[in-house]
């Protein structure tokens, strides 16, 4: 169990949650503060702590006793002056602590422990307070305590109707425990029941607390942590550490929600002011993302190479279903700029413009968002580079489809060739006016009438494929050259005759 621990622990060193940490330093002191919870009918926050008062010899610091604190900006946790609660619920010599109340305000239940008089040491149990005719009635014990054991960390559930508390009483796991018990309409609790192997261990469970979900948490130094008390939750049905900068290998315990992936914990790690102390948690704001097709819409001189930038044209946005998203138009500089959709996706980017095949490329923003970390405003845009070219159609001017290979003395289409091939069905569905030979030419190696006959075999095969992808048979012609049109006439090196080896297409009709 204990190498298992260890290797979950350092599993979760390694884990880092979108929260942040803030101590409420306006609350804090060098005595201890923890336990935090909400007022339903004032809004203030109550906790516990050691500031005032006579020392308990315990451990030197002040007996704890309850404390509130309106704030003038409750969001922030910020302004406003702590008072001390009633004397109903604080006395000179008991620790009082972990108030919770009910949704409606009028019933507390909190932790106080007894003055040692009797057993030489302080026990603790829950007790109770009924808000009635204006006033808080005198507290007094529920009836889950187990007299031989403490009693501690009450929490209700959202609704009310459920108490969960710790207890280091016989029977359980070992150690402290979280228990249940739920709330009877004579204002009795049900026998305690506790929550069992999968939440409790052999060690210490305590301060359990409920999200406004439903969500159970609760802090532990049985379950895998980064050391003492670190605070976990209940995620269908699984425990799951809280990890950093929540936790830390300081103790960590007693989280309060405040609103949705927001509240307040305690800590007593270093940095503090002394003994524990509050700190503020929130899910930091996910940081945005936005895609940008960023565009250059260019023209290729077929004598020179060259490119030039094409001003004024329209340039569309289609989906990978090939629904136009929408449609831009080019600037003096052949830019362009269209904003993608912020999740992961696949689009096609056309240009098309008389007398010029049609300019495609895609482009995608799947694999290409930065994680939060990287990420370093709270709005970020990032362009995706992409360029269409045009080029423009001449009848009869032979353009080579790459990579068409096929084995040897063999026409049949390879998955490699029917990849490439792929891209001319494409330019066909793009640009309906043309019609194309297709040719297919061998090296000079072997007999000519072999490789006329074979270069033939092999483009009447490449284009059979191309009519089975839907395009009509009467816009596409295979023609098998073999030998007679190579490309370097006086070929010696194998570089030569692959070369040679080739597959082209040619327009030889435009329609109008």
């Amino acid at each position: 169990m204990e190498a298992k621990n260890s290797r979950l622990g350092t599993q979760i060193v390694a884990m880092r949650t979108n929260n942040e940490v803030m101590p409420l330093d306006q609350l804090n002191t060098a005595s201890a503060e923890f336990s935090a919870t909400m007022m339903p009918t004032t809004k203030e926050l109550v906790f516990a702590s050691g500031r005032e008062g006579k020392k308990y010899a315990g451990n030197g610091e002040g007996f704890n006793d309850l404390f509130a604190i309106k704030f003038d900006d409750e969001a922030k946790m910020t302004g406003g002056t702590v008072r001390k609660l009633e004397p109903a619920f604080n006395t000179e010599d008991m620790h009082e602590a972990s108030a919770t109340y009910s949704p409606d305000g009028k019933m507390v239940v909190f932790a106080r422990s007894n003055n040692g008089s009797k057993k030489g040491y302080l026990s603790v149990d829950l007790w109770a307070s009924f808000f009635k005719n204006g006033a808080w009635e005198e507290p007094k014990l529920i009836n889950i305590n187990d007299r031989t054991a403490d009693d501690f960390s009450p929490v209700f559930s959202p609704d009310g109707q459920t108490l969960y508390f710790a207890s280091g009483r016989k029977g359980g796991q070992g150690g402290n425990d979280i228990y249940k018990a739920t709330l009877g309409a004579n204002g009795r609790f049900t026998p305690a029941e506790n929550l069992g192997p999968e939440i409790n261990t052999p060690g210490n469970e305590n301060f359990p607390a409920v999200a406004p979900d439903g969500t159970l948490y609760f802090s532990s130094d049985g379950h895998p942590g980064l050391g003492k008390l670190d605070i976990f939750m209940v995620e269908k049905g699984k425990v799951k550490n809280l990890a950093a900068p929540i936790n830390s290998n300081s103790d960590d315990f007693a989280p309060f929600f405040t609103g949705k992936d927001m509240g307040v914990f305690s800590s007593n790690r270093t940095g503090g002011k002394g003994s524990d102390d509050l700190y503020m948690f929130r899910k930091k704001p996910l940081k945005l993302v936005t895609f940008y097709a960023d565009g250059t819409l260019v023209e290729r001189n077929d004598k020179t190479g060259e490119t030039l930038p094409v001003a004024n044209e329209t340039v569309a946005l289609f989906d990978s279903k090939g629904q136009k998203l929408q449609e831009v138009t080019s600037g003096a500089d052949g830019k362009f700029s269209i904003k993608l959709d912020s999740a992961a996706a696949n689009y096609s980017l056309i240009a098309d413009r008389a007398g010029y095949f049609t300019a495609r490329n895609g482009v995608s923003t799947v694999g290409r968002k930065p994680s939060q970390a990287e990420l370093p405003s709270e709005m970020n845009d990032i362009k995706v580079p992409v360029t269409l070219t045009l080029t423009k159609i001449v009848k009869n001017k032979a353009i080579v489809v790459d990579n068409i290979f096929y084995d040897y003395n063999k026409w049949d289409i390879r998955p490699d060739a029917a990849t490439e091939l792929d891209k001319l069905v494409q330019t066909l569905n793009d640009n309906p006016k043309i019609t194309i030979e297709l040719s297919s030419h061998t090296d000079s190696r072997g007999k000519d009438a072999y490789n006329q006959t074979l270069s033939q075999k092999r483009a009447q095969s490449a284009v059979d494929y191309i009519i089975s992808k839907g395009v009509d048979k009467s816009r596409i012609t295979a023609r098998g050259y073999g030998e007679t049109k190579p490309v370097i006439k006086a070929a010696k090196t194998e570089e030569d005759y692959q070369r040679n080896r080739r597959t082209e297409f040619q327009v030889t009709k435009i329609s109008e």
